[in-house]
């Protein structure tokens, strides 16, 4: 189909005429990648039903969830649950996500999928000490082991808020990675998406910091299967994927400069592979086969998309995720646990539509338009 056209306000509020694209054409692999390990940390789908309001406990939509996980995995891409994308501290709370690790567990055993789950402090309220946060990460840890997923040691705000120094974060990163049954992902998240955790590993310049997260990878090598970075940094990402010992991995989780990283041999563990999962299957599977146009032809235009759905407050971009699920007919309604659908402007939302048009990645483009059309009214644009 071809020549759909809508009515979209511009930047000056009028509206103008849009003419839609065809969906691309995905393939999905045959057989897992080879050339890379690539993680999509999956949202969660709330239900429109429950009492999703800021500061209620999560109530979500379990069959769309773990249906969004099949998803994915079709497209050859492990899943990252429990991540930030799921709204880990801005939305899902513990109960919740015990029982998210535990259902997408379970659902890729069933599918035989790849799955990694986070592990970290988030059920501490108030003031913590340095015990008390190795106990938090203790709980989670056997949660996600006892789920029968890898483990992501995912990047804590009660240790940021305890830590007076590299040597604290020393001292709960060796209790932890001594007692984990199999290799874990470390996991460093920058202040973009998280202010809370600036000064991470204990030292304000990343330089510094990075020269802890060495030493501690060094000498924990046969516990760490990689370590994810997302500081929207390349070159330092770069720089410190040199570093690391042999077969430790790094999962770049730069949401802007991902292609060239990955191109570049570093890993994934991506937010906006939820949004893209097709085009970076196609990516995926074109570097397998050595076909570097392909690569750069797949990726290309998701670039500004991501570049937008990750756009200044960073931490937003969840909304970005749910909001193209829903437009490409992954789940019902466009709502969050913790509302947090209200976190995005309408001129984000029309511009995040025209990205992901333009990298063709609506599957049923008439969908995808009625349904933003009826946003449009529910805003008032008319």
């Amino acid at each position: 189909m071809t020549g759909l056209e809508l009515r979209l306000p511009g930047a000056d509020g009028a509206l103008r005429a849009y003419t839609m694209n065809t969906p691309g054409s995905w393939e999905r692999p045959a057989a897992p990648f080879t050339s890379r390990v690539a993680f999509a940390a999956a949202h969660v789908v709330a239900d429109p039903l429950g009492e999703n309001r800021p500061g209620a406990p999560a109530v979500i939509d379990w069959e769309h969830t773990l249906a969004f996980r099949r998803h994915l995995w079709s497209y050859g891409l492990g899943v990252a649950e429990a991540m930030d994308t799921a709204q880990r501290g801005m939305g899902l709370d513990w109960a919740a996500t015990q029982e998210l690790i535990r259902r997408g567990a379970a659902e890729a055993r069933a599918v035989g999928g790849r799955i990694a789950a986070g592990a970290g402090t988030d059920q501490l309220t108030g003031p913590a000490s340095l015990d008390a946060v190795v106990a938090a990460y203790e709980e989670q840890l056997a949660v996600v082991e006892d789920a029968g997923a890898q483990v992501i040691l995912m990047a804590s705000r009660q240790l940021a808020a305890v830590a007076t120094g590299p040597d604290d974060y020393r001292k709960v990163y060796d209790r932890l990675l001594a007692q984990a049954s199999a290799p874990v992902i470390l996991h460093w998240l920058g202040p973009m998406f998280d202010p809370t955790l600036a000064g991470y590993w204990g030292a304000s310049d990343v330089a510094a910091a990075s020269d802890q997260v060495v030493a501690l990878i060094e000498d924990h090598a046969a516990k760490v299967d990689g370590i994810k970075v997302s500081l929207l940094d390349a070159a330092f990402e770069e720089a410190l994927r040199s570093r690391l010992p042999a077969g430790v991995r790094l999962y770049t989780g730069d949401d802007y400069n991902y292609p060239a990283l990955i191109r570049g041999s570093s890993d994934a563990l991506l937010g906006i592979f939820a949004a893209i999962a097709p085009a970076a299957s196609a990516a995926l599977q074109a570097l397998d086969r050595g076909d570097l146009s392909a690569y750069d032809d797949a990726f290309a235009p998701t670039v500004p998309l991501a570049r937008q759905v990750f756009g200044e407050p960073t931490y937003y971009y969840k909304a970005g995720i749910a909001f193209l699920a829903w437009l490409s007919g992954l789940q019902p309604g466009f709502v969050m646990v913790g509302g947090l659908q209200s976190a995005r402007s309408l001129p984000h939302l029309v511009r995040t539509f025209e990205l992901a048009d333009a990298a063709r990645l609506f599957p049923d483009p008439p969908l995808a338009a009625a349904r933003f059309t009826s946003l449009l009214s529910a805003y008032g644009v008319v």
